[in-house]
């Protein structure tokens, strides 16, 4: 497919662009368009509005072609751009990282809510297969006094997530480690947080394209019922865990009770029922390491 942006204004080839995307029933058109304008262009929301009228130069147009060329392809524009946005913080990703989404964000609205209850002046958090680096990083942003160890078993993923809190100034207090989940750790951490992989492997083909084609399917097969990493992390965190401490996992829809018995059956108490992210959907479980 033949994308012509020659020629246009800026409010030209964003019309243009927003209405292929449109055309094509991606589900966010305009604000695609606007991203990767922005991207070619090298300008904001302020900066395109204040130079609608300005033609893209010929470099820019066949960038912004190419781009939208991946776009309808089914590339997420976060891969387009090599960046996303998590819990504010903009965040570097790369081929083999998860692109992280708003559903993961009540991961450390629940994790925030346990810190803060316990109100630790210097709590140590661990991040089990932590990808760009998302929760650990936004933990860091809201505790100032926290420090935190991220695992995975990929060393570029790794990378990527230490160039993150590097860029975030958070690397004084996080460090990173690869292991296959925890197995390079010892304790005691006052809270793990984790998004595993977690959809069933006969599942992953009927995902949409977005993230069949473009997450790392590592990152996404959970095993045969989508539990295995659950099967993993429950019974490390209780000896990883200080008496008192929490884990929280993301988890997959329809999957709270099992994840839960699983916490149950390594020694954790949920003390708390599942949390929903903004859909609706039961989306986090937590446990404690109750005193003995």
């Amino acid at each position: 497919m033949t994308i012509a942006l020659q020629g246009l204004t800026l409010a030209a080839a964003r019309r243009a662009v927003g209405k292929l995307f449109k055309d094509a029933g991606l589900d966010s058109p305009d604000l695609d368009a606007r991203l990767l304008i922005g991207e070619v262009t090298g300008l904001d929301l302020t900066g395109l509005v204040s130079q609608a009228d300005r033609l893209l130069t010929p470099p820019e147009a066949e960038r912004l072609a190419a781009f939208a060329a991946r776009r309808l392809a089914g590339e997420p524009v976060a891969r387009i751009l090599g960046t996303r946005e998590f819990w504010g913080l903009p965040l570097k990703l790369g081929p083999d990282t998860l692109v992280p989404r708003p559903d993961t964000e009540t991961v450390v609205e629940v994790a925030l809510e346990f810190l803060r209850a316990e109100a630790r002046s210097q709590p140590r958090i661990l991040d089990i297969g932590t990808g760009s680096g998302a929760i650990l990083l936004a933990l860091l942003s809201e505790c100032r006094g926290a420090t935190g160890v991220a695992t995975d078993i990929n060393f570029a993923t790794l990378h990527i997530a230490r160039a993150n809190a590097g860029a975030l100034g958070l690397a004084d207090r996080a460090g990173f480690v690869s292991c296959d989940y925890v197995s390079a750790l010892s304790g005691p951490f006052d809270l793990i947080v984790s998004n595993p992989p977690y959809i069933p492997a006969a599942d992953i083909a009927a995902l949409d394209t977005e993230v069949r084609d473009h997450d790392p399917r590592r990152a996404l097969d959970g095993g045969p019922d989508g539990l295995e990493a659950y099967r993993r992390i429950a019974p490390e965190s209780v000896r990883l865990l200080r008496p008192g401490g929490a884990l929280v996992v993301e988890i997959g829809q329809g999957q709270s009770d099992d994840v839960a018995a699983l916490m149950r059956a390594a020694g954790l108490t949920v003390v708390e029922p599942p949390r929903a992210d903004l859909a609706g959907v039961l989306r986090v479980v937590s446990g404690r390491k109750l005193p003995a």
